[in-house]
């Protein structure tokens, strides 16, 4: 058995930037196991897998779109299926658009956080269009502040802990010691104002086999809303500061957020399966 294996990388604002996901095509869904053994093969941070084939439960709900390509779509990092990833879903649109659909600019996925939307824009970026995360004030786990290495002024939790510090250059020099994080539902992330952009943020998830990621669509869909709220301005401009770095324009409209990138392929290749 032979699948498709699309390596692309989203958020890319230069080549060999922005974070790679492995995107696989398939003609119906193979069992979890081999999946997640999949996912663990490709090591990157995420696989991207996806049916034309809907559950019976997608068109049911009352925002199943009728006007364009859907999918069903799941994520897997190397040890786990997640709930959302954005840069995952930015790749699985482009590879569509580009080889499957290459006259239709607007994709949709169905997936365990509900129907997701990607749009082409002419001048070749994709606008994702995720639910936007709530987050609530707390006190900073002192443990994962020693993790971390850091002093943050503010916490929040959420899908994600976050840590927000005084400058660029504590989020940028911050020297995690992923060994010692505490257990974590999924991540944390360190932000701060940027020095040139409004917001800059590294995100860490050492439980689902992410060290440091380099680019999270998701995390943003948590941090756009705090800083709109922090900022008074809907559109936010973001860098993450991982080693690769990814570039990213965001707009929190009323409940969602629109993640704004570009997408770069870099190689297109043949899984040989085993029967």
């Amino acid at each position: 058995m032979e699948v498709l294996l699309h390596q692309i990388d989203a958020f890319a604002d230069a080549p060999f930037s922005g974070n790679p996901a492995a995107v696989m095509p398939l003609p119906s869904w193979l069992p979890d196991e081999l999946l997640q053994n999949l996912a663990e093969e490709n090591n990157l941070a995420e696989t991207a897998f996806y049916t034309a084939q809907l559950p019976p439960e997608a068109a049911q709900t009352p925002d199943a779109p009728t006007d364009r390509p859907v999918f069903h779509l799941r994520w897997f990092t190397p040890a786990a299926e997640v709930d959302m990833c954005g840069h995952a879903t930015l790749a699985s649109a482009a590879q569509i658009l580009e080889d499957l659909h290459p006259g239709v600019d607007r994709v949709s996925f169905y997936t365990r956080s509900g129907w997701l939307h990607v749009d082409r824009t002419d001048d070749d970026e994709y606008v994702l269009d995720l639910p936007a995360v709530g987050s609530v004030e707390t006190d900073p786990d002192p443990a994962l502040v020693d993790a971390l290495g850091v002093r943050p002024v503010r916490a929040y939790s959420g899908p994600d802990e976050v840590l927000v510090l005084a400058s660029e250059s504590e989020v940028r020099e911050a020297t995690p010691l992923l060994g010692a994080f505490p257990p974590l539902p999924r991540g944390a992330i360190i932000a701060a104002p940027g020095d040139e952009v409004d917001l800059v943020s590294r995100f860490f998830a050492p439980g689902v086999g992410i060290p440091e990621d380099p680019v999270t669509g998701s995390a943003h869909a948590q941090l756009v809303p705090l800083w709109a709220e922090r900022t008074g301005r809907s559109l936010v401009v973001a860098r993450q500061l991982s080693r690769r770095g990814g570039a990213l324009r965001c707009e929190l409209v009323g409940d969602r957020v629109l993640l704004i990138g570009r997408c770069r392929r870099y190689l297109d290749g043949v899984v040989q399966l085993s029967d």
